[in-house]
C-alpha cells in the first residue's frame, strides 16, 4: 500500500512540474498582462544585443514610418524611435501583456505622439496599404500561424521599396539549433534555415532578398523589399 502511495505521490509531483513547464512556455509565447511581466522584462534584456546587430542591416532614415511586429516589451520601439527621430513608430502584438508593457515602457513617446501601440495579429494588421518604410519582426516569426500569408500581410502594409527585417537568435542549422530545436517543438514553433527564409521571402513576393548570419552567436537576419507598384501589378 505504501509503495502504491509513494508512486501516486511521485506521479502527482511530475504532473505539477509538467503543468508548470507548459504554463511557463505559454507565457514566453504569449505573455499575460500580470504574470507575463517577468517574461517581457527578460525578453527586453536578452534580445537587446541581437536587435542592435539586426538593425545594422537596414537603412533607417530619420523620417521613416516603422512598424514593429510582435513588439514584446517595447525595447525595440525605443531603439527605432532613437533612429527615426522625425518619424513615427507603430507596434503591434497579439498578447495583451506585451501591449501593456510596451505602452508602459514607452509612455513618454506615446504622449509625444511619436509611438502608437495596438493589440493585433500579424495575420490581420489594422493599417492601410503602403504605409510603412520599414517593418521589423524580432524573435516573433516562430509563432506566426501562416508564414506565407502573414509575410504577404506585411508586404501589403509596406510602401513600394520598403523593407522587411526578420531577426532571430534561433534557426535551423544555426550554431545553437540542437539546443533550441526541442524547445521550439514544445512551443509548437517554426524553425527555418537560411535557405528556408530566402524561399519564404521569395514565395511571399519580396525582392532584393539578403540573409545575414552571425555564426558565433547563432543569429540570423533575413531582409527583403517590396517591389515597385508596377512590378506588383504585373
Amino acid at each position: 500500500m505504501q509503495e502504491f502511495l509513494d508512486t501516486l505521490w511521485l506521479l502527482f509531483r511530475l504532473a505539477l512540474v509538467l503543468a508548470a513547464a507548459i504554463y511557463l512556455m505559454t507565457q514566453v509565447r504569449r505573455p499575460s498582462k500580470w504574470v507575463g511581466r517577468f517574461f517581457v522584462w527578460m525578453m527586453n534584456n536578452s534580445h537587446s544585443k541581437l536587435t542592435d546587430w539586426g538593425l545594422q542591416h537596414a537603412k533607417i532614415d530619420k523620417n521613416f514610418i516603422i512598424l514593429d511586429v510582435g513588439c514584446g516589451g517595447g525595447r525595440t520601439i525605443q531603439k527605432l524611435a532613437d533612429l527615426a527621430t522625425d518619424g513615427k513608430i507603430y507596434g503591434v502584438d497579439y498578447a495583451e501583456g506585451s501591449v501593456a508593457a510596451t505602452r508602459r515602457n514607452n509612455a513618454d513617446l506615446i504622449g509625444a505622439g511619436r509611438v502608437k501601440v495596438k493589440n493585433a495579429s500579424v495575420s490581420q494588421l489594422p493599417f492601410a496599404d503602403h504605409k510603412f518604410d520599414l517593418v521589423t519582426a524580432i524573435e516573433t516569426q516562430y509563432y506566426w500561424p501562416d508564414l506565407v500569408n502573414d509575410m504577404q500581410e506585411l508586404l501589403r502594409v509596406l510602401k513600394p521599396g520598403g523593407t522587411l527585417l526578420v531577426i532571430a537568435e534561433a534557426y535551423e542549422n544555426g550554431t545553437h539549433s540542437q539546443l533550441y530545436n526541442p524547445i521550439m517543438k514544445l512551443l509548437g514553433s517554426s524553425s527555418l534555415s537560411a535557405a528556408d527564409q530566402r524561399s519564404l521571402f521569395a514565395t511571399a513576393g519580396y525582392t532584393d532578398i539578403e540573409i545575414f548570419e552571425e555564426r558565433k552567436k547563432g543569429w540570423i537576419c533575413a531582409k527583403g523589399k517590396k517591389p515597385p507598384l508596377g512590378d506588383l501589378a504585373s
